[in-house]
């Protein structure tokens, strides 16, 4: 069988495609867990329906790069996922029952009318926050570490409850909050706009809280992430994402007090990006932090060879499709066109 392993660094390229395609989710999936997350808090039911109307065309969508995420690791990365699963059992199952609940939400609100509409908005609300916290405990978890004894998963079912995944879970959750505020700043008009623009005002103090004490926890409870960022010269290299987040959170601040639509979503994005970099560096190269790295647990390269054939025709569709879905969804969202979704 055919194998690119003697001029391909296999494993590292399947590391970048998977951390691009998690990092695809976080960003175009955030933006409607964060509008889920709001939802209830909207002034008026006719907002609540320009809200939806403006993540309705993307959020099933969105969650392909969730898949290709997931099933990634599984086929490039076997052992890593064998270790991971069961550590995060438990929270990916409750994450996944609150993407359900969220998505029967959606679909079921629209037809709904009085009380039970109401029903489905806390559904909806509901399923978005689970969702949201569950993943970040998740990465809480993954980035804090897990007990590993040889090629399996050593400790107990309740690993991931802890104070610093309950720290990282509140952080996403605000995160995706100032995301989806951001979202519907750019995708609406009127009072929607105006009482989004609020949200994201007092929500964006809340990240710069929440991020800041994940970002100083982090090196406090792991001596490998200490001595990599605060060693010579890593600290002088490393300082750029650091600064480029506070710089990105002045401007927001400033834009939210403006009449800007588009910016202040983008610089959001800027934020994660720095902030999803800084995981990325600090776990570097462990997939199974601080036990396996990512060529440990690679598979055989004429698997990854394979696989990544498949990907290379497949993935520029997928990216191609998702570019287009945002082109013809261009502009503001209308309360006229709610019988559309």
């Amino acid at each position: 069988m055919f194998s690119f392993a003697s001029f391909l660094d296999l494993p590292l390229i399947w590391y970048g495609l998977i951390l691009k395609a998690m990092f695809l989710y976080v960003i175009l999936d955030g933006f409607d867990l964060g509008v889920g997350i709001l939802f209830p808090f909207a002034p008026s039911d006719k907002c609540r329906d320009r809200m939806m109307n403006s993540i309705a065309p993307f959020w099933d969508g969105n969650e392909t790069w969730l898949v290709l995420g997931g099933g990634g690791l599984f086929a490039a990365f076997p052992l890593a996922y064998a270790i991971l699963m069961p550590a995060f059992y438990m929270p990916i199952i409750l994450m996944l029952l609150g993407l359900i609940f969220r998505g029967v939400a959606f679909e079921f609100r629209f037809k709904a009318e009085g009380k039970s509409r109401s029903i489905w908005d806390y559904s909806f609300h509901f399923g978005s926050l689970v969702a949201t916290f569950m993943q970040g405990m998740v990465l809480g978890t993954f980035v804090h570490g897990i007990a590993v004894d040889g090629r399996n998963f050593s400790g107990g079912p309740f690993d991931w409850l802890d104070a610093f995944s309950v720290l990282t879970g509140v952080a996403l959750v605000t995160g995706y909050t100032l995301i989806g505020a951001t979202w519907v700043i750019m995708k609406t008009e009127g009072d929607t706009q105006v009482w989004a623009r609020k949200c994201a005002r007092y929500v964006m103090v809340y990240v710069a809280i929440f991020m800041g004490l994940v970002s100083l926890t982090m090196p406090m409870m792991n001596a490998d992430i200490k001595e990599l960022w605060f060693s010579l010269p890593n600290f002088y290299f490393l300082q750029p994402m650091p600064i480029l987040s506070v710089v990105f959170f002045v401007m927001l601040w400033r834009d939210l007090r403006t009449e800007r639509e588009f910016r202040p979503f983008f610089l959001t994005l800027g934020i994660f990006l720095m902030n999803y970099i800084g995981i990325g560096v600090s776990t570097w190269p462990w997939l199974v932090p601080f036990k396996v790295t990512l060529w440990d647990a690679a598979a055989a390269p004429e698997s990854q060879s394979l696989l990544l054939l498949g990907t290379v025709f497949l993935l520029p569709c997928v990216l191609a499709y998702t570019a287009y879905c945002f082109y013809v969804f261009r502009g503001k969202a209308s309360h006229e066109h709610d019988a559309a979704y």
